[in-house]
């Protein structure tokens, strides 16, 4: 899956255990199974590809850093 034409406010992305891709404002918790906002900022539902083996490791912060 591409990140190339996320919202501009996407700060965080995230990947439940069924695959599901998520977009967050706000730096999000981690539930069960996955990832829920914080009560602020917004959040986007981006896509759905095969479940992680590991989905508890693919929160990052967005964009990545570079350099």
């Amino acid at each position: 899956m591409t990140f190339d034409k996320l919202p501009g406010w996407v700060r965080w992305l995230a990947q439940d255990e069924d695959g599901t891709w998520w977009g967050y404002e706000a730096e999000p918790n981690k539930q069960d199974y996955g990832w829920y906002e914080n009560e602020v900022g917004r959040i986007v539902r981006l896509g759905q590809t095969t479940p992680p083996a590991d989905w508890e490791a693919t929160l990052s912060a967005w964009p990545p850093q570079t350099g």
